[in-house]
C-alpha cells in the first residue's frame, strides 16, 4: 500500500464508524512505520495500532490469519481491553436514533456463539487462500466478519482490514494505490444500508456483492483520478520549477495544483487570489500579472470582472 493510500485508508476507516483522526498524526505515524522521516504531531497508540494493522493486513497479506493474530490488530486498537472475543449476556446491537426511540439495525449472535462461528469463518479463509475470485471472497469475507461482530468495538475497522487483506491476495502485491474505506466513507449510508440488507434478509446476498463490486471499481477510478493529479503536478513542476516565486505565488499555485486541472472552480481571479494570501488588491493583480508573464496562469476566455485564470497545464 502506498504512503498516500495508506493514510487515507486509515483516516476514512475510521471516519466510516463516526471517528475523525488528524491527518497529520495519521501521516507520521506512517513515516515512522515505512521508515521515512517524519514530520508533524506524534500519532496516539491508537493511531498507531490502526497503521500497524493497515500495513500487516496488506504487506502481509499471505500470513495465516488466526484468531490470535486478529487478537493482537485488536489489542493495537484498543490498547486497554483484554484482547479476545466478545464476551457476556448482553446482545450486540448496532442501532442510531436516541435512547428509547432507537432503531435496531442489526443484532449479532450471541457472544457464546462467536468462537465457534470465528472457527468456520477461519476455516473458509484457509480454504480459500488461493481463490479463483479472490474479488467475490473479499466481498463474502467482509459481509461475513461483521455479521458476527467478534468483538465489542473495532469490528468495522478490522472488517475493512480483512477485506484489504483479502484483495491484496487476489491481486498478489502487497502495494495497492486504492483505497476501499475511502469510497465506503464517500457513501456511507449506501453501505449500511446494504448490510442491513443483507443481514435481515433471507440468505439472498447477490445484491451486496455488487454494490461491493461497484464500489471497487470506483475505488480504483478514484485512485487512477488521485494519480493522474500528482503525475500532472509532476510535469507542471519539470517545466517549471526554475521559475522564481515569492511565498504567495508559491501558495496559490500549490493550491490550483493540489486540486487538479479543471477542479480549480471558476479559475483564480483577483478576490481568490487575495482571499488566499491576505494581500492588498493592487498586489494581487501585480502578482497574478508576474504568473502569466512567466508562462504559469493563461488567462481564461472572457474578461472584465469575469477575468479568471487557469494553471499551464
Amino acid at each position: 500500500m502506498s504512503t498516500t493510500s495508506l493514510v487515507i485508508d486509515a483516516v476514512n476507516t475510521c471516519a466510516v464508524e463516526g471517528e475523525r483522526l488528524d491527518p497529520e498524526g495519521v501521516r507520521s505515524s506512517v513515516a515512522r512505520h515505512l521508515g521515512l522521516p517524519a514530520a508533524g504531531r506524534i500519532g496516539t497508540r491508537h493511531v498507531d495500532g490502526l497503521v500497524e494493522m493497515l500495513l500487516d493486513a496488506t504487506a502481509g497479506a499471505r500470513v495465516p490469519l488466526t484468531a490470535e493474530r486478529l487478537h493482537g490488530w485488536h489489542a493495537g486498537l484498543f490498547p486497554i481491553t483484554v484482547a479476545g472475543w466478545r464476551v457476556g449476556s448482553d446482545p450486540m446491537r448496532v442501532v442510531s436514533g436516541h435512547p428509547g426511540k432507537a432503531t435496531v439495525h442489526y443484532q449479532a449472535p450471541p457472544s457464546d456463539r462467536v468462537p465457534a462461528e470465528m472457527e468456520r469463518f477461519l476455516a473458509w479463509w484457509v480454504a480459500g487462500s488461493t481463490p479463483k475470485d479472490g474479488v467475490l471472497r473479499a466481498a463474502l469475507a467482509h459481509l461475513w466478519f461483521v455479521t458476527i461482530h467478534p468483538y465489542d468495538d473495532g469490528n468495522g475497522r478490522i472488517t475493512r482490514a480483512i477485506t484489504d487483506m483479502a484483495l491484496a491476495q487476489d491481486e498478489d502485491t502487497g502495494t495497492r494505490l486504492y483505497s476501499m474505506s475511502a469510497q465506503i466513507e464517500a457513501d456511507r449510508s449506501a453501505y449500511y444500508g446494504q448490510l442491513e440488507r443483507a443481514q435481515r434478509g433471507d440468505g439472498e446476498i447477490t445484491e451486496w456483492i455488487l454494490w461491493f463490486l461497484g464500489t471497487l471499481g470506483a475505488a480504483i477510478a478514484a485512485a487512477d483520478s488521485r494519480l493522474d493529479r500528482v503525475l500532472a503536478r509532476g510535469r507542471f513542476w519539470q517545466r517549471h520549477g526554475g521559475v522564481a516565486l515569492n511565498e504567495r505565488q508559491s501558495k496559490v499555485v500549490r493550491r490550483m495544483l493540489e486540486a487538479g486541472p479543471g477542479g480549480f472552480e471558476g479559475g483564480l481571479s483577483t478576490r481568490k487570489y487575495i482571499s488566499l494570501t491576505g494581500t492588498s488588491r493592487a498586489t494581487a493583480q501585480r502578482e497574478i500579472a508576474e504568473l502569466v508573464e512567466k508562462g504559469l496562469l493563461v488567462r481564461r476566455p472572457g474578461g472584465g470582472r469575469s477575468t479568471a485564470y487557469d494553471l499551464v497545464w
